[in-house]
C-alpha cells in the first residue's frame, strides 16, 4: 500500500489489550545513520521491452513438499539503488506484459496515457497488488501442469492520488474539491477491483492475450454475493439488498490466497476510507452500538472520504459511498447506513469460469484483510487460512474449517462449492503471544462468555461477530501487533510466516491505548534518521514466525520466534540490527511475502518510506529455517524516568549469504507487490505498483517532473505517465528462478 497517502496508517483500536501477558518496560534508543558498504556489483536494468543482466498472495502455499527444493541461492546480490528501473542479478531477464489501463474487454482502444482514456471497466486496473497463477491447457481446460499458457488473477488495490483527485488517470490532474465531477469518480471506481487476465509465452516471449474470452473484470461495482454466518443479517441491509445477501462491488484488494480447490481468494484491505460519515450521524443513529462499530473501524462520524466519490451525483452509485442514516427505515433498507458492513472480507472467485458470481465468505472475519494463507492440506483433517488486519495495533488470525480436507473437492467444476463447504463453516481464531515465546489461538465465537459478556459491544450472533472481529479480539485480549501485512505457509514444514510491516506507534513512554510500548513478539522501539528527519516506533518492520502445537491447522497453542528484523545494515546491533543483516541484506517495511512450491525459496518484498532515501523498494530471496533455529536476545531500555527493564524476544538464525540476499531492486517511487510462478519454477510474475507516486499533482502535464517514467522508460507504451504493471522474470539458461 502507498507509503505517500497511507490509510494503513489507519489506528483505531483503543482497547486496553496488553501487547503481551507481561507488558515490558523499554528506553527508546536512537541509532545514527549508518551506511553499510555497497558491494561492486554489476547489474542489469530494464531496457526497452526487456531486461537483460550482464555482470555480477502465500501464492501456493497449499503445495505439496517441493519435489527439489533449493539448498541456498545461486545469484548475485543486487546492489540497493535509486535508478528508475528494475534492476535483477546478472543472468535473469524481466519484461513488462501488463499495465494499467492495457485493454482486455469489449474492444477497448490502445490506451493512451495521457488522461483521455476512459472505459476503464474494460482496461486493467490501478495499483497491481497480490495474484496467482491459474494453468491452462493447450485447449483452454485447466491445468496444474501448464507452464507456457494460464490466467494470472490479480488484485487492483488503490490509485495514485494527492488530495483526493486519483491525478494520473485525468488529463489535467483532475479536480481536487468537492463535488467530483462524475466522469472522474466513475474512471476511479472502475481502476479499483481484480482482473483476470490471460497470459501465454510464444517463442519463448510473454505476453498477455489481449481478446481472451477468458478475460475479465471485477470492480466496486460488480454484484457479489454474502455467504456464511452474515447472509440475510439485519447488519447487511442496505438499500442495494433489502434482504441482506449481497453486496456490491470489491475494495482496496490486496493479498490473495489460492484454495486447494482451485479458486481465487482476495483480501480487502483498506477499505473504510472510501466513504463518508456526517457530522451528525451519530445522533442520527440514536448513538446505537453501529456507532461503537463504525469507530471501531475507522470510520467517525464527519470522516471524509478518500476520493470524495459519495459527490459524484445523486445516482445511486455515488450515494452508496455515503455511509450515513438518511433515510426513515428502521432496517436501513432505503439508504447506506450499513454498507460498511458488507465490506472488509476474503472474496472467493473463480478465475477460470467469469459466469460466476463471487462470495464474499464472512465466517473468516472482517477486518483490514491482507492474504490468506492456506495450511498444508492434509486428508482427513482440517484445513486452516491465516491471515493478518493490516493496520497499526491490530491483530493476527486464523479460521479453521469444520470440514476435514478431501481431496476429492479439488474438481474444477465444483470450485464455488468447495468453497461453500470450507469457508462458511469453521472456527475463527485470534492470537495471542507470551512472552516466553509460546501463545494461544483464541476463538471468537459468540458461546465465548467472555465475548457474549463484553461490556465494550453487546454482540447479537455469530454474524455480529463475523462483522465486528476487532471488537471480539479486543474482548479476548488479542496481541496488538505492527501492522501483520501478508503472511505464507513453508510448504516444507507447515510454519506459518507474517510480514509486520512497521509501527510508528510503539513508543518507550507510552501512555494510554493507542501508543504501545513494545513487547517480545514487537519489542523494538528506536528512532531511524530518513536524512535529517527522525521515524520513531519500529519503522523498519520484522517477519514473525510460528510453529502450530501438536493438534496442528486445529491447533490452539503455538510457539513463535522472529524470522528476521527490517534494519539499516549499519545500524545498531543490540537494538536495531537484531539479525545482523549485511548490505547485501538489509531491508525495510516487509510487506508481500510467498514462498515458491517449485524451489521452496521464501520471496520477501518492501513497501518502505523509512529507506527510501537510500534505495527503492525491494524484493529478496530467503531459504527460510525452521521456529527456535536461533535464541533468546534481551533489549535492555531505560524510560526517561529512569526506571530500566529487559525485553526478551526470540530471534531467528542469524541469515547467511547464501540463505538471505537481495534479488530485485523496483523503479522509483514504487512498492514490489505479488508473486506467482509457473508450476516448473521457470517464469515468475511480480508487481511494480505505484511507480512515481510521489510526482506532485501539479506537474501532472510535465513529464520532466515526474519522479518516475517507467515502464514507458523501459519501452512500454505510450506516454510518459508512470503505471503500475506486471513483469515476468526467466533465468537466461532456462533454469529455476533464484537457484
Amino acid at each position: 500500500m502507498s507509503t505517500l497517502n497511507d490509510f494503513n496508517n489507519e489506528n483505531s483500536n483503543t482497547s486496553d489489550n496488553p501487547t503481551f501477558d507481561s507488558v515490558l518496560k523499554v528506553r527508546l534508543s536512537r541509532r545514527g545513520l549508518l551506511m553499510g558498504s555497497v558491494a561492486s556489483v554489476s547489474t542489469a536494468v530494464l531496457g526497452g521491452t526487456a531486461l537483460t543482466a550482464c555482470g555480477g498472495g502465500g501464492s501456493d502455499a497449499v503445495a505439496a513438499t517441493p519435489a527439489a527444493t533449493a539448498t541456498s541461492l545461486g545469484f548475485g546480490a543486487v546492489p540497493k539503488n535509486l535508478a528508475d528501473k528494475v534492476t535483477v542479478p546478472a543472468g535473469y531477464t524481466a519484461s513488462v506484459i501488463y499495465a494499467l489501463g492495457d485493454p482486455i474487454l469489449g474492444g477497448a482502444t490502445a490506451f493512451k496515457n495521457d488522461g483521455s482514456d476512459s472505459d476503464f471497466e474494460n482496461r486493467a486496473g490501478d495499483h497491481h497488488d497480490g495474484m496467482e497463477w491459474y494453468g491452462l491447457s493447450a485447449t483452454g481446460r485447466p491445468s496444474s501442469t501448464s507452464t507456457d499458457r494460464g490466467l494470472l488473477a490479480m488484485n487492483h488495490e488503490a490509485t495514485t492520488d494527492e488530495t483526493r483527485s486519483s491525478f494520473f488517470l485525468h488529463t489535467n490532474g483532475g479536480t481536487a474539491t468537492l463535488p467530483r465531477p462524475a466522469a472522474e469518480v466513475d474512471k476511479e471506481v472502475a481502476i479499483h477491483g481484480v482482473s483476470v487476465v490471460e497470459v501465454k509465452k510464444t517463442a519463448d516471449k510473454w505476453a498477455y492475450v489481449k481478446d481472451s474470452a477468458f478475460n475479465f473484470r471485477l470492480t466496486p461495482l460488480t454484484d457479489i454475493e454474502m455467504a456464511g454466518p452474515v447472509r440475510g443479517n439485519a447488519l447487511m441491509v442496505t438499500k442495494y439488498s433489502t434482504n441482506g445477501t449481497r453486496t456490491r462491488g470489491t475494495l482496496n484488494n490486496c493479498g490473495t490466497g489460492k484454495t486447494p480447490w482451485g479458486s481465487f481468494l482476495t483480501g480487502e484491505e483498506n477499505w473504510a476510507g472510501y466513504f463518508f460519515r456526517s457530522a451528525t450521524d451519530n445522533a442520527a443513529r440514536g448513538n446505537d452500538k453501529s456507532v461503537t462499530s463504525l469507530n471501531r473501524y475507522g470510520r467517525s462520524q464527519g470522516a471524509a472520504s478518500r476520493h470524495g466519490w459519495e459527490s459524484g451525483g445523486s445516482d445511486d452509485k455515488y450515494m452508496r459511498w455515503n455511509n450515513s442514516k438518511i433515510g426513515t427505515s428502521a432496517d436501513g433498507s432505503d439508504d447506506y447506513r450499513n454498507e460498511l458492513n458488507g465490506m472488509g472480507y476474503i472474496v472467493e472467485i473463480d478465475a477460470y469460469d467469469k459466469s460466476r458470481t463471487a462470495k464474499k465468505r464472512s465466517a473468516l472475519g472482517r477486518f483490514a484483510h491482507e492474504s490468506a494463507a492456506f495450511s498444508v492440506p492434509a486428508a482427513g483433517k482440517p484445513l486452516a487460512i491465516y491471515m493478518g488486519d493490516d493496520a497499526r495495533n491490530e491483530y493476527i488470525y486464523k479460521f479453521v474449517t469444520a470440514a476435514n480436507w478431501d481431496a476429492s473437492d479439488a474438481d474444477p467444476l465444483s470450485r464455488m462449492a468447495a468453497g461453500d463447504k470450507y469457508l462458511d463453516s469453521g472456527k475463527l481464531y485470534v492470537a495471542k503471544f507470551n512472552s516466553d515465546g509460546t501463545g494461544q489461538w483464541i476463538e471468537l465465537s459468540i458461546s465465548n462468555p467472555t465475548i457474549a459478556a463484553y461490556a465494550g459491544y453487546k454482540f447479537a450472533d455469530q454474524a455480529d461477530v463475523c462483522v465486528n472481529s476487532r471488537l471480539a479480539a479486543d474482548a479476548v485480549g488479542a496481541t496488538k501487533m505492527d501492522r501483520p501485512e501478508w503472511c505464507a505457509v513453508n510448504p516444507a514444514n507447515g510454519e506459518i510466516y507474517y510480514t509486520l510491516t512497521n509501527n510508528s506507534n510503539r513508543n518507550v513512554n507510552a501512555t494510554g491505548s493507542s501508543q504501545l510500548v513494545p513487547d517480545s513478539a514487537n519489542p523494538r522501539a528506536y528512532t531511524d534518521m530518513k536524512g535529517s528527519s527522525a521515524q520513531n516506533g519500529n519503522p523498519n518492520g520484522h517477519i514473525l514466525r510460528v510453529k502450530e502445537g501438536a493438534a496442528g491447522s486445529a491447533a490452539t497453542t503455538l510457539t513463535w520466534d522472529v524470522y528476521a528484523f527490517g534494519a539499516e545494515s549499519g545500524a545498531d546491533a543490540s537494538k536495531v540490527n537484531l539479525s545482523s543483516l549485511t548490505s547485501d541484506q538489509d531491508f525495510s517495511s516487509p510487506d508481500g511475502l510467498v514462498f515458491s512450491p517449485s524451489t521452496g525459496i521464501m520471496w520477501i518484498q518492501t513497501d518502505d518510506g523509512a529507506y527510501t532515501d537510500v534505495t527503492n523498494c525491494m524484493m529478496l530471496a530467503a531459504m527460510p529455517g525452521q521456529v527456535g533455529d536461533g535464541g533468546k536476545k534481551t533489549l535492555s531500555y531505560t524510560k526517561t524516568d529512569g526506571s530500566t527493564l529487559a525485553v526478551d524476544t526470540f530471534v531467528g538464525k542469524t541469515p547467511t549469504a547464501t540463505n538471505l540476499k537481495r534479488f530485485l531492486v523496483g523503479a522509483s517511487a514504487c512498492e514490489i507487490t505479488g508473486l506467482c510462478e509457473t508450476p516448473d519454477g521457470k517464469a515468475v510474475f511480480i508487481n511494480i505498483q505505484h511507480p512515481g507516486e510521489t510526482t506532485k499533482m501539479a506537474d501532472v502535464t510535465d513529464p520532466t517532473k515526474y519522479t518516475s517514467q517507467w515502464p514507458s522508460n523501459a519501452g512500454y507504451g505510450l506516454g510518459k505517465r508512470p503505471r503500475s504493471a506486471t513483469i515476468v522474470i526467466t533465468k537466461n539458461d532456462g533454469g529455476k528462478i533464484g537457484t
